[in-house]
């Protein structure tokens, strides 16, 4: 463990924990055993690291978030797992990320460059991607998958085992039952699909021709009245000659366990 000046003295650090010399830990933080912190990454002052921790560099960590606690799973008996966190994200006040459980593979794991804003819950053994946003008050169940730049509106549920693709997009106080293909923007309670989250495309420079393409293949999917192995199949003569991009699509498709939103 380093000693510096940027660890508050009211900081309680376990003895087993590794910590860069240059990461900031606030006042009346706790760090527990088996954690390890990387460069730049800041704690602002109450926030608890419960134990079996790796985070990455450069994160930003605010008040009273708890990082690493054991999982609320009721079958959790004490085993030792983890939580990992990668680089560059920020974990606003009130969040909680619980370590994993070996009814699973025993790990937690948040990637890179995530916004969780105030009161995000990410539960036991959930794997999420990069550059997410996950909106105030967002609860997200154990054993669920979220890939990359996906946007997750404010007081959604996300029920356990499902999988919500990357740059899909849930809109706020929605309830999330079964899977989220890829690009698909949904809503409601249940949540409904409703169209192909083309402002994230556009804002990401997209072409036309790549957004119309993942238009089309929307309409296959829930406008034509096509079962979905036979909406997969026109994809993959029609559009995905042209457009590499509908392939993540139809992985959303062919690998989901729990079915889509419709």
């Amino acid at each position: 463990m380093s000693n510096n000046d940027l660890i508050h003295p009211t900081a309680i650090i376990d003895s087993s924990a590794v910590i860069a010399p240059d990461v900031e830990i606030g006042p009346y933080c706790i760090i527990g055993p088996e954690v390890t912190i990387g460069a730049g990454t800041r704690l602002h002052s109450h926030v608890v690291v419960g134990g079996y921790t790796r985070i990455g560099e450069h994160n930003e960590i605010f008040q009273f978030a708890s990082v690493g606690e054991v999982c609320q799973d009721l079958k959790f008996n004490g085993e030792i797992t983890w939580l990992e966190i990668g680089d560059y994200n920020a974990i606003r006040e009130h969040c909680s990320l619980h370590r994993g459980t070996v009814q699973d593979q025993g790990i937690t794991k948040v990637g890179s460059y995530n916004l969780l804003m105030v009161n995000t819950h990410i539960a036991h053994d959930c794997i999420v991607g990069d550059n997410n946003i996950f909106a105030n008050n967002v609860g997200v169940a154990g054993h669920v998958h979220i890939g990359s730049y996906v946007v997750v509106g404010g007081n959604s549920g996300i029920h356990q085992f499902c999988k919500i693709d990357s740059y899909s997009m849930i809109g706020g106080a929605s309830l999330i039952l079964k899977d989220v293909p890829a690009y698909v923007m949904v809503s409601g309670n249940p949540a409904h699909a409703f169209g192909m989250n083309v402002e994230g495309m556009r804002r990401k420079g997209w072409s036309k021709e790549v957004i119309q393409g993942l238009r089309e293949a929307f309409k296959l999917i829930y406008k034509s009245g096509l079962t979905s192995q036979q909406a997969v199949e026109r994809i993959r003569n029609d559009i995905l000659p042209e457009i590499d991009e509908v392939q993540l699509l139809i992985d959303s498709l062919e690998q989901s366990q729990r079915g889509i939103v419709r």
